[in-house]
């Protein structure tokens, strides 16, 4: 039988925060304010690796445009 390696599907605040290198609590403003899509399942909030990438890449073309 050939292994199954599951990919991590989700991601917590805390691993968001760290991946960015922000504090936990700007990346729980970001997630509240909407900058940062999130999910809630039960008591805790989840995000889409996807939706890191969709904030990552929004804050690149808005600083293209601040430095053209």
């Amino acid at each position: 039988m050939a292994s199954v390696t599951i990919q991590r599907k989700w991601y917590t605040m805390a691993e968001v925060a760290d991946m960015l290198g922000f504090s936990l609590s700007k990346t729980k403003m970001l997630v509240l304010t909407g900058e940062i899509r999130s999910v809630k399942i039960g008591r805790n909030r989840r995000i889409l690796p996807a939706w890191v990438d969709e904030y990552v890449n929004r804050c690149a073309a808005e600083a293209g445009r601040w430095s053209a």
